[in-house]
């Protein structure tokens, strides 16, 4: 009798790819990330996608260093700008302006893009290079400080909470008495007004809740952060940040990059002006509601500079803004090292997660592992913790917001590569590219109008002239007193001098004498002789 050979059983559906397939299916548009992996070797053949409608949510990209941030930062701009949404993104280390360069293809690029499906072509990107007060090579970005406001130069200056309440009340002196404060020469000449002279010092008095002390650390704070050269900051023409919301003649959307030379010099300066730039627009943008995609997509890098140290009204501040610029039809990804670096308020408004490689080699490494974790939805993974540290380059753990508006599953994914250079582009190229610009003629030239340094100086100089007029008269009057004192003793004198020789000629001895020199006159006048 012979044996049936048994067949061989089908291959079991993995649950995990199941499960990430179908929660990464979506019906509109979305941004390509990458593939599936099911361990450290294979990828499945899901498609790790982010809704195009979901982006207004936010989202974060965090990782160690080196684990590619960046890079992921510039494969979304890629496709940002292919669907037609402009995308801002400061340019922390430089590489960012290949955006605007075709990328290089080599052998190494091509086994990586075919391991996700990726068919790579190389493409450059519409970019818009921007400097702040034109230190580098950019169209200048400048604010007014009076746009800037108190909140934030309270943070640049890292001043306490009273401070920062004085310096609001010292920038209401300013709106309510007509001084426009267009850069920080305007703000410190009010405080030295206010603290220096005497008609500031009493002006002082009157605003209240402003000590003379106070008014001197800020200034002494703003002093010394003039000598840090962030004069140039500050001033105009100030940026229409409207800019920023430009797309090309085919559609695509304008990558706007804002060099950040010297970060680690002024930090706190280059965070809080990204924060001016989103709040900016946050003022200047109508509500739109869902739209089918974003009008802008701002990305804020080095994030953790933004929140350290900050006071408890600046977090509130950047937690409503985040919160509500979601209906002007902008998304903001925060790009920082830790999840753990954004305070929870943002955090929880932050829809997609892009997690790179987490180091765990430190005790505070090992609890801000934990802390990620925890932040996630549940997974299929029976130890996340373990896959966020043993994530290759290139490699994250994602998980977004379908277009329901639930998480999609968490997946462990291998990204797509950037189609533009990966590296920053030539020099020469750059400076072309700003020379060509159509911004560059509007911003380019600083310009230096009358405020209130030049209001306050006129207010002092007309306070001097006044004041040596007044000087003038009361010297005039003290002499006119003391020239009416001499003529009325001179004439009392004379009086008195007049009134003796009357005296003098009336009296019988004075007639005896003038009768006897008579004679005497008339003898010797005609020689004759006493009697």
């Amino acid at each position: 009798m012979t044996e049936t050979p048994e067949s061989t059983p089908a291959p079991q559906p993995d649950p995990l790819s199941e499960a990430v397939a179908a929660g990464y299916r979506f019906d509109g548009p979305a941004l390509e990330l990458g593939g599936l992996m099911l361990d450290a070797e294979t990828l499945g053949d899901a498609r790790i996608r982010i809704p195009l409608a979901m982006l207004n949510r936010h989202g974060l990209v965090a990782g160690a260093t080196g684990t590619g941030k960046t890079k992921t930062l510039q494969l979304l701009a890629e496709q940002l700008s292919a669907q037609g949404v402009p995308v801002f993104a400061a340019d922390i280390k430089g590489d960012l302006s290949g955006l605007g360069v075709a990328g290089e293809p080599s052998e190494k690029l091509s086994a990586r893009t075919a391991s996700v499906g990726q068919e790579w072509t190389a493409t450059a990107f519409p970019t818009e290079l921007y400097a702040i007060g034109g230190q580098g090579t950019g169209v200048p970005v400048r604010v007014t400080m009076s746009a800037f406001g108190p909140t934030l130069l309270a943070k640049v200056l890292d001043l306490n909470e009273t401070q920062e309440s004085s310096l609001g009340l010292v920038f209401y002196y300013c709106d309510s008495h007509g001084l426009p404060l267009l850069d920080l020469a305007d703000l410190r000449a009010v405080l030295q007004y206010l603290t220096g002279d005497a008609a500031g010092k009493a002006e002082l008095k009157s605003i209240g809740g402003l000590s003379p002390q106070t008014a001197g650390v800020i200034l002494r704070e703003l002093v010394a952060f003039e000598a840090q050269g962030a004069g140039v900051f500050f001033g105009e023409p100030e940026f229409d940040t409207q800019d920023f919301l430009r797309t090309t003649e085919d559609g695509r959307g304008i990558i706007s990059l804002l060099e950040l030379p010297n970060l680690q010099d002024r930090p706190a300066l280059f965070s809080t002006f990204l924060m001016w730039l989103l709040a900016d627009l946050f003022h200047d943008l109508p509500e739109e509601g869902d739209l089918d995609k974003p009008k802008l997509v701002f990305f804020f890098d080095e994030a953790h500079l933004l929140f350290h140290d900050a006071s408890d009204a600046f977090l509130d501040q950047v937690a409503q803004t985040v919160r509500l610029i979601r209906s002007k039809g902008v998304g903001v990804f925060f790009v920082t090292q830790s999840p753990t670096d954004v305070p929870d308020d943002v955090l929880a408004q932050l829809g997609s997660r892009v997690q790179h490689q987490l180091r765990a080699h430190t005790p505070n490494d090992a609890k801000a592992l934990k802390a990620t974790v925890n932040t996630y939805p549940t997974s299929g993974y029976d130890d996340l913790a373990q896959v966020l540290t043993s994530l290759g380059i290139g490699e994250a753990v994602v998980t977004v917001m379908n277009e329901r508006g639930a998480p999609t599953p968490v997946a462990w994914t291998r990204l797509r590569a950037p189609e533009s250079l990966m590296d920053a582009a030539p020099a020469e190229q750059m400076a072309a590219a700003v020379a060509a610009s159509s911004l560059t003629p509007k911003y380019a030239e600083a310009i230096d109008r009358e405020s209130a340094r030049e209001l306050l100086a006129k207010k002092l100089e007309e306070g001097a002239r006044k004041a040596a007029e007044d000087a003038r008269v009361k010297e005039m009057a003290r002499e006119q007193k003391n020239e009416r004192v001499t003529t009325a003793s001179r004439k009392k004198a004379e009086k008195e001098q007049d009134s003796m020789v009357e005296t003098v000629v009336k009296s019988t001895a004075f007639k005896d004498f003038m009768r006897t020199a008579a004679r005497e006159i008339a003898r010797g006048m005609f020689k004759s002789g006493r009697r």
